[in-house]
């Protein structure tokens, strides 16, 4: 094909290319679950994750889940982590509004103990909407960390807000930490 350029310079190459498509382009969106937050090196916490949530999950790169819900987990989910690998250890604690209703401090040590072992990070933290169960148990991994209790209960009505537990915050300050402080602490601040 002969191109006429009237300004007496020699003709550029026609652009064959086929036309750009710029949806390709479009990089994926990563939405965090409810109440996400990092929590210390390698341990993140949140409320439960659904399927929008998958691609932020799956940057993360988690080995584990910890559930601290009773009930069963969704298809979908399950099918995602079984698809990349993430382990799934879940602990029912019963939602419960109730005043007088005791967290059951055997299933919160079981799960410190899960949460504690580096083998099992990236790790999240979760239950319903990442408030009373997940910020009891990172409450009780503040106090490992040697957090005054001041910060552990300022942390926790942070991700509580209007509906922080009196309950919850007790059960925080008198959970024997004692038999879980000869596990190795691999937080950030306990490094020295």
């Amino acid at each position: 094909m002969k191109l006429d350029n009237s300004n007496g310079q020699a003709p550029l190459a026609a652009d064959v290319s086929p036309p750009h498509d710029y949806a390709d382009d479009a990089e994926e969106i990563f939405v965090p679950p409810l109440n996400f937050a990092m929590v210390d090196n390698g341990i993140f916490r949140s409320g439960f994750p659904d399927s929008a949530n998958f691609g932020f999950l799956k940057s993360l790169r988690l080995r584990s889940i910890i559930c601290l819900c009773p009930e069963p987990y969704p298809e979908t989910t399950s099918e995602f982590l079984k698809a990349n690998g993430i382990r799934l250890y879940q602990f029912g604690i019963d939602g419960c509004k109730e005043p007088f209703v005791n967290i059951p401090n055997d299933t919160i040590r079981e799960a410190l103990k899960v949460a504690l072992d580096v083998r099992n990070h990236p790790l999240l933290i979760h239950c319903k909407r990442g408030k009373h169960r997940t910020g009891c148990l990172v409450g009780c991994i503040r106090r490992l960390q040697r957090w005054c209790l001041s910060s552990v209960f300022d942390e926790y009505q942070r991700f509580a807000g209007a509906k922080a537990r009196v309950s919850d915050q007790r059960f925080i300050e008198l959970f024997d930490i004692s038999g879980l402080k000869r596990h190795p602490l691999s937080f950030s601040c306990s490094r020295k």
